[in-house]
């Protein structure tokens, strides 16, 4: 860094002032205090300030306040919170609105002050560079998690990777399959307990008496099958993370449970007597409005408040969509990287494709569509020919009688020949045939869905949105052989909701 680094101590006690002073004089800082919010926007007029040390509660003025005044007029300035009130939602808030980090007063450790405050002065240099390096760029790769250049998503994870140190509990909005597990995977790695165990479960993806046995676990004969006592996650997660998915779909007494164990540390096993302590911090993840939830009673608010310390929103990848190419690159090394030829790589109008198209299904669903482009690829360029028409928007291609390695019965219908086959002659396709021919059926039923709104035939399409629901429930359902975790989870949904929707529909669920 060039020349003397200028430090800001905007707070009301003197003795803080002091303190600074002679902590940070010696290391060749300049050092101006402020007792007041007058006299700190006086000193901010005047002068530049690499870092400023703002105490959340002045006489005259709001830490808050001062914080986004001093981003918006030096924004290069990093800001370094301070708060004796045990305000920790407060000061959490302070990060989301631009400040470094927040420390706690009384200062017990003087090293941990002055390491916070190399790491504001490091990021600040780091930040000026024009090929940055983040903190944290080194551990995302690790677990995953690819954040790309959007500024929101860096943001975010800046955000994360501050509070990951906390040890407060962190609640993850975003829609389905926006990779809300992958971001709680990075604050776990990021925080002090990276070292002890990370437990995950789906809230919506198992009844509830299911649900309570595997939080909780259980004693020796609490119910019919209970020949052992079992350890729930709550116990196998001690001193590290636990990851409570699709929190929302938990039933309301499965959340006084969990807002009894966030409030005492303790917990019973079904069917015990004697609580066990735990010691868990819990990153929860919603892809609804929770505070709609709690506005409708379907969720507790003191649960919610427990939970909502510190809230994360993972943008959709409609919002994000110059990190596309990078997603793109990261699942052919996922999917082709077993192959030992050369890696496939997308055509640019592939990519561009890939880039215009909205992705309501969010990353998940750009992760299954280079899988099948993979699969559908002979060559090393995957073509707009292997993606699905929704995407590559050709919707030209029907199933017109081709040579087949199969024997199939050939029928005319106005000139045109369609391939009809039979299930024994699907069975002996190989996967690639199998995911060729899906993709070719589909493209046929989107051109039919076009021709026949243009000629007015309503008897069949447009099918209501109840009626898509009711079908993607019953394929899912027969897709995995009637397997209810499975095809809630594919769905993006909870069991209890697949339950419900089902018998809203009349689709029968055995088991």
């Amino acid at each position: 860094m060039m020349g003397e680094p200028s430090i800001l101590i905007i707070d009301d006690e003197q003795p803080v002032g002091t303190f600074f002073t002679r902590l940070l004089k010696y290391k060749g800082y300049r050092i101006h205090v402020a007792i007041s919010g007058r006299e700190a926007h006086e000193l901010i007029a005047r002068e530049t300030f690499d870092v400023a040390m703002v105490d959340l509660k002045l006489p005259d003025a709001d830490g808050l306040s001062l914080l986004q005044h001093i981003k918006s007029v030096q924004p290069q300035c990093e800001v370094i919170i301070m708060t004796g009130y045990s305000t920790t939602r407060t000061a959490v808030k302070a990060i989301q609105y631009g400040a470094f980090d927040y420390i706690e007063k009384p200062f017990d450790d003087i090293s941990l002050v002055e390491e916070l405050i190399e790491k504001a002065l490091n990021y600040k240099a780091e930040s000026s560079q024009e090929s940055v390096t983040y903190s944290w760029s080194e551990l995302a790769q690790k677990v995953g998690f690819i954040v790309g250049h959007t500024p929101k998503m860096i943001k975010l994870v800046s955000i994360a990777e501050r509070i990951a140190a906390k040890d407060i509990n962190v609640l993850i909005h975003g829609e389905t399959g926006t990779g809300k597990e992958v971001l709680a995977r990075f604050v776990h790695a990021a925080s002090h307990r990276a070292d002890k165990p990370f437990l995950a479960i789906n809230c919506g993806a198992l009844p509830e008496n299911l649900l309570e046995s595997e939080l909780f676990g259980h004693e020796k004969g609490s119910f019919t099958g209970a020949s052992v006592q079992r350890k729930g996650i709550f116990e196998l997660a001690n001193n590290g993370t636990l990851f409570l998915d699709e929190i929302g779909e938990a039933s309301l007494s499965i959340q006084v449970k969990l807002l009894r164990v966030l409030e005492t540390g303790e917990f019973l096993r079904v069917g015990g007597e004697k609580p066990v302590k735990t010691n868990v911090r819990i990153i929860a993840a919603t892809n609804v409005d929770l505070e709609e939830a709690v506005a409708q009673k379907a969720f507790r608010e003191d649960l919610f408040y427990r939970l909502d310390v510190v809230r994360l929103l993972l943008p959709p990848l409609r919002e994000r969509k110059e990190d596309i190419p990078a997603l793109v690159e990261h699942f052919i090394q996922r999917f082709a990287g077993q192959n030992t030829g050369a890696r496939p790589s997308f055509s640019p109008e592939c990519m561009e494709a890939m880039v215009n198209y909205n992705w309501p299904g969010n990353i998940r669903e750009l992760a299954n569509s280079v899988e099948q482009a993979l699969a559908l690829c002979d060559g090393n360029t995957v073509l707009l020919e292997h993606l699905s028409s929704k995407i590559s928007g050709q919707t030209d291609i029907i199933l017109k009688k081709e040579p087949a390695p199969i024997e199939s019965v050939s029928q005319s219908n106005n000139g045109a020949d369609f391939l009809l086959y039979r299930e024994k002659d699907l069975e002996l396709m190989d996967e690639n045939s199998l995911v060729q021919l899906y993709q070719r059926v589909e493209d046929l039923y989107r051109l039919l869905q076009r021709v026949m709104g243009k000629k007015g035939i309503s008897n069949v399409f447009p099918a209501s949105i109840q009626e898509i629901e009711a079908r993607a429930i019953m394929e899912t359902l027969e897709f995995y052989n009637g397997n209810v975790s499975m095809s809630a989870r594919a769905l993006g949904i909870g069991r209890n909701t697949l339950y419900r929707k089902a018998k809203e529909y009349n689709i029968n669920i055995s088991g």
